[in-house]
């Protein structure tokens, strides 16, 4: 099976903090995933703790400002480290008129341990699914935690390829 994915290396921003060898895939539906995919490479590089991760997200359409949003993340790794189960503050919608403008970090229960864990180096590196999110649903994840988050996800039918879609708490 032939995937298409071009390397994107985003210049703008505190790219200064990221490793220099770090880039970003994107890969343009396929067979496996009918939608544009978006992954970090070299996030952790040179990294020598335990926290070693890269991070993908999905999207129904190409968009470039999703690069950017990868490379703010490693670049907030490398001083400050995300995990599973954390959160972030994007700051903007994720894709245009959007009401997700945070982040939740997950296992990639779309590709599974196939994509989660991989050796490198003699390094174990974990992948790990930034879903769009809201406030509210940050909110609830610190109020009631990660697997309630997770749990309600999959009660309410998560649609997380739908930039338009409604805040589920």
């Amino acid at each position: 099976m032939e995937f298409l994915e071009k390397k994107i290396k985003w210049e703008i921003g505190p790219t200064w903090k990221t490793h220099p060898e770090f880039f970003i895939l994107e890969f343009d539906p396929n067979k496996i995933h009918n939608m544009w995919t978006y992954c970090t490479v070299g996030m952790s590089a040179d990294l020598i703790d335990d926290n070693l991760i890269e991070l993908v997200i999905y999207s129904p359409r190409q968009d470039n400002s999703l690069a950017e949003l990868l490379t703010v993340h490693a670049s907030h790794h490398r001083l400050t480290p995300f995990n599973i189960h954390h959160t972030s503050n994007i700051g903007r919608p994720w894709l245009e008129n959007s009401v997700c403008d945070h982040a939740f970090i997950s296992l990639p229960y779309l590709d599974g341990e196939n994509l989660e864990i991989f050796q490198f180096d003699e390094k174990v590196i974990h992948c790990y699914w930034l879903i769009p999110i809201t406030e509210k649903e940050r909110d609830y994840k610190i109020e009631y935690g990660c697997e309630a988050l997770e749990e309600l996800f999959e009660k309410k039918e998560l649609d997380y390829l739908n930039p338009l879609r409604t805040c589920l708490v």
